[in-house]
């Protein structure tokens, strides 16, 4: 429809014109009678507004028919195209030259607001892109989303995109045959943009300064090569900028990672050293010769058990947490109190907590839930543990259990030093110790990372809130049946 439209509109366009002049022609002639002059300037008014909406060869047509018009039916002698004043052959010959004139200017004012408002949309649809482009710094991404943004800001029924760094072509749609890859690489080594009427193709290179580093084809769109040259430059810069961005990240990536593993070895280091120490100084003291009572074998002995049993726990603890890390650990659910667990950790974790008042705040009817009783149990001994190692002597460490809609919530507080805003966001990472505590009390760094994963691994979720010089209050939550 659009093309016969468009062929059929010159011809209805001449058609108005000799319409407008035969319109006016019977007005003037058969309703209003008035003087020449006034005719001339309806013409010229007529010729004035078809140029400003049609073009100058629609308001050059009207300029000539008018002529003979007006010298036909308004100056005497009427009726013929002889003109017996001479003083009328001026005057005929500056209205014609008045309106093909009046035409151009009209013509000109027409083109300059068209290309106004066009360069206006470009700019607008430009910044538009450029939100679009900037809004991602995955390299990845980007690639395979510019053709769809070009898509929509320019209503391109199609878009491509090529990288001579990687040789790969992007496409909006995948079925779509036009540009050929060929094209956009021919482009993309010349630099220059082409434009394929017959098949409405606009092809454009990526040019990032004066280097050229791919291609872009839009199909159904037609841009100027300025707006052309811009749209290259932004999607050039765009990818350059998210390719930098990536780099920086994995350099970021790779330098916490370094961290972390330096992090991971003073800790293993010295946790490793201190039971090694222990044993060490034991059995040397057993082979230096020196004879020792039963009271101080026995001494030595349960020395070397302690720090056995201290190894043998760091290393469960290692191995654990690779394993959660891998999703390696099968939980074996089933219903069950929480008491339960609560129950047995408090047991297993009784040389922990001598120096401490514990309570627990359990109601009698907490429904059973499905969980992994052993593993809920060594989150808990985690928090219990956590919970004395942080705290002075003699402070109470309170259990609280209590149910919120569809969660059981399990809570464990103490009233240690508390732990900072910052650090909140840290504390359940793996082998992440406060910076204050790390190297006055004992410990690995992997207890609250391995609750985190045995919680998260039941569909919960842990947390923990604290107040410095307060004390802290570490929380987890069970989905219920």
């Amino acid at each position: 429809m659009p093309v016969k439209g468009s062929r059929f509109q010159a011809p209805l366009r001449f058609a108005a014109v000799a319409g407008i002049v035969v319109g006016v022609t019977w007005f003037y002639r058969h309703l209003v009678h008035v003087n020449p002059t006034t005719v001339a300037l309806t013409f010229l008014l007529a010729v004035l507004l078809v140029s400003a909406n049609w073009g100058l060869r629609y308001s050059i047509v009207l300029a000539v028919l008018a002529t003979l018009v007006f010298n036909y039916f308004f100056l005497p002698p009427v009726g013929t195209f002889t003109i017996a004043d001479p003083q009328n052959w001026i005057a005929l010959a500056a209205f014609l030259i008045t309106a093909v004139v009046a035409g151009q200017l009209s013509e000109r004012a027409r083109r300059e607001a068209l290309n106004a408002n066009q360069r206006r949309r470009d700019v607008e649809r430009l910044f538009a892109l450029s939100q679009r482009l900037l809004a991602t710094d995955n390299v990845a991404e980007l690639l395979n989303a510019i053709p769809g943004y070009l898509c929509q800001v320019f209503a391109a029924r199609s878009a491509s995109l090529f990288l001579l760094s990687t040789q790969e072509t992007y496409r909006s749609d995948p079925r779509a045959d036009l540009p050929s890859t060929e094209q956009l690489k021919a482009v993309a080594v010349r630099g220059e943009p082409v434009t394929d009427l017959q098949h409405d193709l606009s092809l454009l290179p990526l040019r990032l300064g004066a280097r050229v580093t791919g291609a872009i084809g839009l199909v159904g769109t037609r841009l100027s090569r300025e707006t052309s040259e811009a749209v290259g430059g932004l999607a050039a810069i765009a990818i350059e900028r998210a390719g930098v961005i990536e780099q920086l990240g994995k350099a970021e990536a790779a330098r916490q990672s370094e961290n972390l593993r330096a992090a991971l070895l003073d800790s293993v280091t010295h946790e490793l050293r201190t039971p090694l120490t222990g044993i060490k100084a034991a059995v040397t003291s057993m082979l230096s010769g020196y004879e020792l009572n039963e009271t101080q074998k026995n001494d030595l002995l349960a020395v070397i058990n302690e720090e056995s049993d201290r190894l043998d726990r760091l290393v469960s603890e290692a191995t654990e947490m690779s394993q959660l890390d891998a999703h390696q650990v099968e939980l074996h659910l089933q219903p069950a109190s929480i008491s339960n667990a609560i129950n047995v950790a408090v047991e297993q974790s009784r040389s922990m907590l001598a120096s401490h008042p514990l309570e627990v705040h359990a109601p009698a009817d907490l429904p059973r839930t499905r969980m992994d009783i052993e593993r809920i149990t060594e989150v808990l001994k985690h928090l219990l543990e956590n919970a004395a190692k942080y705290s002075s002597r003699d402070t109470p460490i309170i259990i609280t259990v209590e149910v919120k809609g569809r969660q059981l919530v399990v809570s464990v507080a103490d009233r240690g030093p508390g732990i900072d805003d910052f650090e909140q966001g840290l504390i359940f990472e793996k082998f992440y110790r406060g910076r204050d505590q790390r190297y006055r009390v004992q410990g690995t760094g992997m207890g609250l990372a391995i609750a985190k994963a045995i919680v998260e691994a039941h569909g919960g979720t842990i947390a923990v809130t604290s107040q410095l010089g307060h004390g802290s209050v570490f929380y987890f939550s069970l989905p219920l049946q």
